[in-house]
C-alpha cells in the first residue's frame, strides 16, 4: 500500500512580504518634519514616508534635458 506523501507550504521568509528596506538619508530638518507630521497623524514616520512617495510617484513627469 503506498503512503501519501504531504508536503506544507513554505511561509515566506522574513521580509519576503513584497516590501524591501532601503536606507535614506535624510536632512535632519526633514526628519523633524516627518517626526511632526507622524505626531499629528498618529501615523509612523515609515508609513508616512511610503504615503508621501507613492503619491509623489503619481505626480511626477519626467522630461528630457535641454
Amino acid at each position: 500500500m503506498m503512503r501519501e506523501i504531504i508536503i506544507t507550504k513554505k511561509k515566506p521568509l522574513k521580509g519576503d512580504d513584497g516590501h524591501k528596506v532601503v536606507s535614506v538619508r535624510m536632512k535632519d530638518e526633514t526628519v523633524e518634519l516627518l517626526d511632526k507630521l507622524s505626531e499629528q497623524t498618529n501615523r509612523s514616520r515609515n508609513e508616512l514616508i511610503n504615503m508621501l512617495l507613492e503619491e509623489a510617484l503619481q505626480q511626477v513627469s519626467v522630461v528630457d534635458s535641454e
